[in-house]
């Protein structure tokens, strides 16, 4: 089992995608996968929780299964998404100047993946 942070700060929709779709998979094949969502893909939160978008099957699908540890609360109060945030009650970040630091994931053991 690896443990794998995969952090995200494109705000492209297709993009994001791919990290849902590669975050389900990496844990259904039995690796602790959190998804991190930074700097401009804080703008999706409330994107993805409206019910008639396309992505928010997995979106639902990656949060019901405990794969996003967190979003950045710098980012999402730069972004204007800081209540969509809470409203889904997903962990704010800000251990490091209000962003989530990576060393803390890395000091856990996780690698780390960008996108």
């Amino acid at each position: 089992m690896k443990k794998i942070a995969v952090f995200v700060f494109n705000g492209d929709p297709m993009c994001f995608t791919h990290v849902l779709l590669n975050a389900l998979d990496m844990k259904s094949g039995g690796d602790d996968v959190l998804i991190i969502v930074e700097g401009a893909a804080t703008g999706l939160t409330p994107v993805l929780a409206a019910a008639d978008h396309p992505l928010n099957g997995l979106w639902e699908k990656a949060r019901t299964a405990g794969l996003v540890g967190g979003v950045c609360e710098a980012c999402s109060r730069k972004m204007g998404t800081l209540n969509a945030a809470k409203a889904q009650d997903l962990p704010l970040l800000n251990d490091m100047n209000g962003h989530p630091g990576m060393a803390r994931f890395q000091k856990d053991g996780y690698e780390i993946i960008t996108f």
